[in-house]
């Protein structure tokens, strides 16, 4: 069974949320229920971060996916973090999800 921790830091009206770990489809939605449980509609950013994550398939693809929709139509800021040249990158690249979030490359 794969595993991953979400950790979520609120301030000023934004979030950072680090996800670690591995994301399938066997934990995808206990991941999606912690991350949705901290956006809240008085947000004005929220900042993923992925540097920590080292595997995510279509199951956690999903995830990110919904949740830059419901940011969007909360009118929120979506800043997704992930390593240069990593698998992770390019996973989100041949996704289209930069096309929908901000993407910064550490």
């Amino acid at each position: 069974m794969t595993t991953a921790n979400v950790e979520v830091a609120a301030h000023d009206g934004e979030i950072d949320i680090v996800v670690s770990g591995e994301i399938d489809l066997s934990n995808a939605e206990s991941v999606q229920d912690d991350i949705f449980a901290a956006i809240t509609n008085h947000l004005v950013a929220v900042h993923i971060d992925l540097s920590k994550l080292t595997y995510i398939d279509s199951a956690g693809l999903r995830i990110l996916f919904a949740l830059a929709d419901r940011l969007r139509l909360l009118q929120t800021r979506c800043r997704l973090s992930a390593p240069a040249g990593s698998p992770i990158q390019r996973v989100i690249e041949l996704s289209g999800l930069a096309s929908l979030v901000d993407v910064h490359l550490s």
